[in-house]
């Protein structure tokens, strides 16, 4: 039987959210729930699997780990886009990658943008913990109304554009900015187009919805933080590197600005990160597209993915010349 290791399962959700029974008989399943300590641990747990199944950016596949796996022949992962690993370097291994839609993860990602929003200008999460250490109101400081706020959406995408129609919806001013953005496609989702400068120092709330790339790594400067309004919150469910973390640290702790985050430099979020212990801070564990529905398709495509590739007839291939070199 090929061994195949499910990864990144840290919700220990995999084994629910679709039928493995296809595979019994045919694979020796297993199932890892522990993220790992550094790529050397990666490596070592790794060593023995033919497949391995990818839960979609936790774990980093980089050239040196995947050449460090030299009984690896293929690589399920999950959601279209694979940035995290390196598809040049699995193509010259002849590692044929193959990967999953993710049709409702745009609309969980942009509804956690819009409830991290809410949370943070209502104190939602202060109230529960008061709640819970059996006080009631007396540490819970007011939060703030949105409707005739300012939202500003950096990103107008296929998410961006659905947390500017929430704002809309909530009676918010919509601002909106992205390096290619034009007015035709800002009005289209019912925003204003300025320039980030001015969305900056106008909106309430800062709402990040770009992919990461060497073009947006850093789009928000320290400089461009210091920028906001004081109280004005900073809202990220895109990808932590968009944001300078000193920058963002710095302000916080100053009090500047509030953050309501679900993305991080450095995931799981490391134990004694000072973003744990800051008290104007939303957090959540990466939670944007994690989601039953998102979760059902990503596993239920993955197993069609490794029937498929045990048939010899592989689909959804990310890197069609692992097919021709064959």
């Amino acid at each position: 039987m090929i061994p195949i290791a499910v990864l990144d399962d840290w919700q220990r959700v995999a084994g629910g959210s679709a039928d493995w029974s296809a595979l019994q008989g045919r694979a020796e399943l297993t199932f890892l729930h522990e993220p790992f300590a550094d790529e050397d641990d990666a490596a070592t747990k790794l060593a023995g699997f033919e497949v391995v199944l990818l839960l979609r950016e936790r774990t980093p596949f980089p050239a040196s780990l995947i050449d460090r796996l030299p009984k690896l022949r293929m690589i399920g992962a999950t959601g279209a886009r694979t940035p995290s690993l390196d598809l040049a370097a699995c193509t010259r291994r002849g590692v044929l990658v193959c990967n999953t839609g993710g049709q409702k993860s745009g609309s969980s990602t942009a509804e956690l943008a819009l409830g991290l929003m809410i949370a943070a200008a209502r104190r939602i999460p202060a109230g529960d913990q008061s709640i819970r250490t059996e006080s009631f109101q007396e540490r819970v400081p007011p939060g703030i109304a949105l409707e005739g706020r300012t939202l500003g959406v950096i990103g107008l995408g296929r998410i961006g554009s659905k947390m500017a129609r929430y704002g809309s919806a909530l009676g918010m001013h919509v601002l909106a900015w992205s390096q290619n953005l034009t007015e035709e496609q800002a009005q289209a989702a019912g925003a204003r187009l300025v320039a980030k400068q001015e969305l900056l120092a106008e909106a309430d709330v800062v709402s990040l919805h770009l992919v990461l790339s060497d073009r947006t790594r850093g789009i928000i400067s320290a400089t461009d933080i210091a920028q906001m309004k004081p109280g004005a919150i900073l809202v990220n469910t895109s990808r932590g590197p968009l944001v300078d973390e000193q920058g963002l640290l710095a302000a916080l702790q100053a009090g500047h600005i509030v953050a309501a985050l679900d993305v991080y430099n450095a995931e799981p979020l490391p134990a004694g990160h000072p973003l744990r212990s800051l008290p104007n801070t939303v957090l959540t564990p990466h939670l944007g597209y994690a989601v039953r529905e998102v979760f059902s398709q990503f596993y239920r495509e993955s197993i069609e993915n490794v029937l498929a590739f045990l048939e010899g007839n592989p689909i959804r291939v990310a890197n069609p010349d692992v097919l021709s070199r064959a």
